[in-house]
């Protein structure tokens, strides 16, 4: 299973047009146009899962930099989401061995 991510979608897009896109290519199981939750409105991206590792490289290959509703897409492999490092109790810094990093100096 992969997950692609696709940039600098048109505001307008609807998944089905996305899914007609990718489908040209391979089985498409999902997509998602991640949408502000604000709003509503698209923020401009969407996932696309394909079941098929060699069809979704094929899709990839084929749609990234590829016009769709007048934008160049910006398709590749999704990369898992990181930790903002947000939240409760912030401010600790770790080194990358766990250790507590120094403390800057404000000046």
């Amino acid at each position: 299973m992969k997950n692609i991510f696709v940039g600098n979608l048109s505001f307008n897009t609807q998944e089905d047009e996305l899914r007609h896109a990718f489908e040209s290519h391979g089985t498409v199981d999902k997509v998602s146009i991640i949408s502000d939750r604000d709003t509503g409105r698209s923020r401009g991206f969407a996932f696309v899962e394909m079941p098929n590792d060699e069809e979704a490289e094929r899709a990839i290959a084929a749609l990234d930099g590829s016009d769709f509703g007048g934008r160049a897409l910006k398709v590749n492999l999704a990369r898992p989401r990181e930790s903002s490092g947000a939240g409760f109790g912030g401010g600790r810094r770790d080194d990358n061995r766990g250790n507590r990093a120094p403390r800057q100096p404000r000046w």
